[in-house]
């Protein structure tokens, strides 16, 4: 993502760069163009370079997510910099090059364009990070039925005879097809959820089958009583 800034910036950098060739250079030669580096000239000089300035700073934010999707979300922000780029140089040259144009307007056009450009990046990482921290809240909800089933899928896949295997498997069944969402209502029966797990790891490694099973239909029934209680939450 840094490196993807550092190529904005240098374009960036070219960019000025043309424009204050226009402002230095070409200017200077278009026949009965007159030239007068006054304060007023000067002023707008600043203010235009300073629109420039914040378009490259309102880019920064834009690269500046911490993660891919975070990037995705600022896309269309960092599409907002560069057409703010290329309007500022657009714009900026043009009423530049036009005889008798204050130096002025220029300056208030492209102060606009950066007014625009930074409305939009204060917008999309207000949305950027409300959608992240639902995002966030969302994998914190079914962290507890995502790691029950990697762990009933693992006590599986250490059972040994046929019979465990078929009870290990009812218990990873209903761990698979159960609502993923959590909510702090059901701590306690996904506490107990959690004992009865590590008892039936314990029970599959001894390969007592009679334990098992009365382990697995216990967490079965404590499954399907949480996924009711889910329900009720809703």
């Amino acid at each position: 993502m840094k490196k993807n800034f550092k190529f904005y910036a240098l374009i960036w950098a070219i960019l000025l760069a043309v424009w204050c060739a226009v402002v230095f250079l070409v200017r200077p030669i278009i026949p009965g163009y007159v030239i007068n580096y006054d304060a007023r000239f000067w002023i707008a000089f600043v203010f235009i370079v300073a629109a420039f300035i914040g378009n490259l700073a309102c880019a920064y934010f834009a690269f500046k997510a911490e993660n891919l999707k975070k990037m995705f979300l600022n896309l269309p922000l960092i599409t907002v910099s560069w057409s703010a780029l290329i309007a500022m140089l657009v714009i900026g040259s043009g009423l530049m090059l036009i005889p008798n144009c204050p130096a002025w307007i220029a300056a208030i056009i492209c102060i606009l364009i950066l007014a625009f450009n930074a409305i939009a990046v204060v917008k999309a990482v207000w949305a950027a990070d409300t959608v992240n921290k639902v995002d966030e809240k969302v994998k914190a909800q079914t962290s507890f039925i995502k790691n029950l089933m990697v762990d009933t899928e693992s006590i599986l896949a250490r059972a040994k005879s046929n019979a465990v295997k078929a009870e290990c498997k009812k218990v990873y069944e209903a761990v698979r097809y159960s609502d993923p969402m959590s909510n702090e209502a059901l701590s306690m029966i996904e506490a107990k959820i959690t004992v009865k797990v590590d008892e039936l790891s314990s029970a599959v490694g001894a390969d007592e089958a009679e334990k098992v099973k009365e382990i697995a239909e216990e967490i079965v029934i404590l499954v399907g009583d949480r996924n009711k209680k889910c329900k009720e939450l809703k």
